[in-house]
């Protein structure tokens, strides 16, 4: 009997991860405003490696990381379709874009602590919505 109540229990926890991940795979809504947060690294960076490790596992699940979405690149192919307003020199290199233009950036990555309170401030400064949506408001 425990034992069908267990195997009940995983077929639902099952059933749910699986609607969770059909859910997040469809198409989203066009946004009126495209936000990402633009990572540049590079091979041996060891702060890069250092944000990944604490930093990126959360990031998505985060107000920040739904609003502005991460895009991680390198440093030595930057993309076409970012327009920045000076070419990143320093690893990592965190360029807040909206609609393909670079807003604001923070340059290295301080410790986990620094840098939610750094992007949070850049956010605040590139757009007073983001006050209202990071507070429900």
């Amino acid at each position: 009997m425990l034992h069908m109540q267990w195997s009940r229990r995983a077929t639902v926890a099952l059933s749910g991860a699986m609607l969770l991940c059909v859910l997040a795979a469809l198409p989203r809504p066009a946004a009126a405003t495209d936000w990402s947060l633009v990572m540049v690294e590079q091979a041996g960076c060891t702060y890069c490696a250092r944000w990944h490790a604490d930093v990126a596992p959360e990031y998505p699940l985060t107000p920040e990381g739904r609003f502005a979405p991460l895009r991680a690149v390198n440093l030595r192919d930057l993309p076409d379709d970012v327009t920045f307003d000076s070419r990143p020199v320093y690893t990592p290199t965190f360029v807040l874009v909206r609609d393909g233009e670079e807003v604001g950036r923070i340059e290295g990555y301080p410790g986990e602590d620094f840098f939610w309170g750094l992007l949070g401030h850049l956010l605040e400064q590139a757009d007073a919505t983001w006050a209202t949506q990071e507070t429900g408001g």
